[in-house]
């Protein structure tokens, strides 16, 4: 029998929360067993969401009314003190009081809240978020997707490693293939920080992953690698233009469907297909980005998500300790 995992929830974070959160929650505990939830929030709302619904046994309630804003910058959620509920549930995990932590809010405030409160790995300089996307294999796992702006080779480096780590945690059978984001596959194409560290990764003998160079945006679906590192900037502008291609794409082919009589009957004949195709680009199935480099595990998942997207974002939450994605990068770091 599995051990009990203990998931630190912020409840009150992103959009549509807690109810959202509460949701999410009870659509994942359908599922998953052996699991239980430190609730953080305003629990008079809270109780309303999860009345009954929920065993009483496999949840707590940490009652605070005090919250991060969406609007907060960073600073000023550090200074609303640690009665937050984004505070409490970081603060669960430096104490050991449960395993993982997981917040739909503000990033800004998530990023500097749990670098206040939480270690970093030795050795790693910067913490890298790190998120999921499809490809034609399968899935890749992408960093970093906005928490450094500017980095050095080294970051780059220790990204790559924690990448790997990251994708043998989740996906235990795959071998992590790493590429650099760039804007040419060829040797000299580039900054010059990209190409030292294409350099330094092309001489270091890794059991771990195999490194295999350069990528452009173009190739980033293909899944001939799965472990893509780039600096914050550069990955989240990737980000960004993937989600709203997807959504331009979902969005057009619904209105091309239900223009017309032929739209209409195209899509009756061909329904599995066109569900097959929707699941695939749903960014709901890939939901809950990774703060890595820190001694404890952190997630974020995207504020705007329903309670589907919730409930996958402590999937993730699961697979990672249950991967021992920590140990596993403090390992292959050293």
């Amino acid at each position: 029998m599995e051990n009990i995992l203990k998931i630190a929830v912020d409840a009150m974070g992103g959009e549509g929360s807690p109810k959202k959160a509460i949701e999410g929650i009870i659509h994942h505990n359908k599922k998953n067993k052996n699991i239980f939830y430190n609730i953080f929030g305003d629990q008079e709302i809270i109780n309303k969401y999860i009345f009954k619904k929920l065993s009483t046994d496999s949840y707590k309630i940490i009652n605070t009314k005090e919250i991060v804003k969406d609007a907060d910058t960073p600073l000023a959620a550090a200074k609303r003190g640690k009665n937050t509920s984004m505070w409490m549930a970081i603060e669960s995990v430096k104490n050991n009081k449960s395993d993982v932590v997981l917040s739909a809010g503000n990033t800004g405030a998530l990023f500097v809240i749990a670098k206040l409160n939480l270690k970093m790995i030795e050795n790693i300089d910067k913490p890298a978020l790190s998120g999921l996307w499809p490809s034609k294999k399968g899935m890749s796992v992408v960093l970093d997707l906005g928490a450094n702006i500017e980095c050095n080779d080294k970051n780059l480096i220790d990204f790559a490693i924690m990448g790997s780590s990251l994708l043998k945690s989740l996906f235990p059978s795959e071998k992590p293939k790493v590429a650099l984001l760039n804007i040419g596959s060829e040797e000299l194409k580039g900054n010059e920080i990209i190409k030292q560290t294409y350099q330094k990764l092309n001489q270091i003998v890794n059991e771990d992953f195999e490194f295999k160079g350069f990528i452009e945006g173009n190739h980033l679906m293909d899944g001939d690698v799965n472990v893509i590192v780039a600096d914050g900037f550069t990955g989240n502008i990737a980000l960004k233009t993937a989600e709203g291609t997807a959504n331009f794409i979902t969005g057009e082919l619904k209105r091309a469907m239900k223009n017309s009589l032929l739209g209409k009957l195209g899509s009756l004949i061909s329904i599995n297909n066109l569900k097959k195709f929707k699941k695939k680009l749903d960014p709901r199935l890939y939901n809950g980005a990774i703060l890595l480099g820190l001694d404890s595990p952190v997630v974020k998942s995207h504020g705007s998500t329903d309670y589907i997207g919730f409930a996958n974002s402590l999937n993730v939450c699961e697979k990672i300790i249950r991967g021992n994605l920590i140990q596993k990068i403090k390992q292959n770091i050293s």
